[in-house]
């Protein structure tokens, strides 16, 4: 199975409504590896590693969101894999 790295940026309600707290979840429940932060500009960055099955699935949960979340738009991109997050998955905070 290939591994795949993508970057998605999610925009709308989404900061403040537990988003990440809901990416780790569903990171962790479908075995995907990386990050997810918020942005300065309001939307959420998550950084996956993991099957094109699994980062089909991840961005089904981010288009959906938490309850609280009001989903605008899902982009994504294709990202190289980054070692230092290829072994969980991590909330992230900018310095």
């Amino acid at each position: 199975m290939e591994t795949l790295a993508k970057r998605f940026y999610v925009s709308g309600a989404v900061q403040g409504v537990g988003f990440r707290f809901f990416v780790e979840d569903v990171a962790a429940r479908l075995g995907i590896a990386g990050y997810v932060k918020n942005l300065f500009d309001g939307r959420v960055e998550v950084y996956a590693i993991g099957s094109a099955e699994q980062l089909d699935a991840l961005k089904r949960e981010l288009q959906r969101g938490p309850r609280m979340a009001r989903v605008e738009q899902v982009t994504e991109s294709d990202a190289e894999i980054l070692s230092e997050f290829s072994h969980g998955f991590s909330i992230e905070h900018d310095n």
